[in-house]
């Protein structure tokens, strides 16, 4: 089994910064394309960055720019570097990955992270 483990979320006021991580952990996979999500209430679930194994990177609109995305292959880890924060981003984040395991392909979830982002 594979799972996703993330961290970082919390209260900050509009301005300030905040790093999220997510670590995948198991035996005998390899990830391919990694993201992250985000969920505001009464919304649906949206795109906030991707990359890909090779480093290719891709973000919504509403976050170029403030946001930056990067992983860790060594560590089965990425990150999400959320700088500038606006009480828009106030959301559940999920990290998203795209994982090869004997075999098969799947996507896997993790649990979710509150990021509050204040006036």
């Amino acid at each position: 089994q594979v799972q996703l483990v993330e961290s970082g979320g919390g209260l900050v006021q509009a301005g300030e910064s905040l790093r999220l991580s997510c670590a995948a952990s198991g035996r005998n996979f390899r990830i391919n394309n990694m993201g992250w999500y985000r969920q505001a209430p009464g919304k649906q679930r949206e795109l906030v960055a991707s990359i890909t194994s090779g480093g290719t990177t891709n973000y919504a609109d509403s976050v170029k720019g403030r946001f930056t995305i990067s992983r860790d292959n060594a560590k089965n880890t990425v990150y999400l570097q959320m700088n500038s924060l606006k009480p828009e981003d106030t959301a559940v984040y999920y990290c998203n990955a795209y994982i090869t395991r004997g075999g098969w392909s799947l996507n896997y979830w993790g649990q979710g992270t509150q990021v509050t982002v204040s006036s």
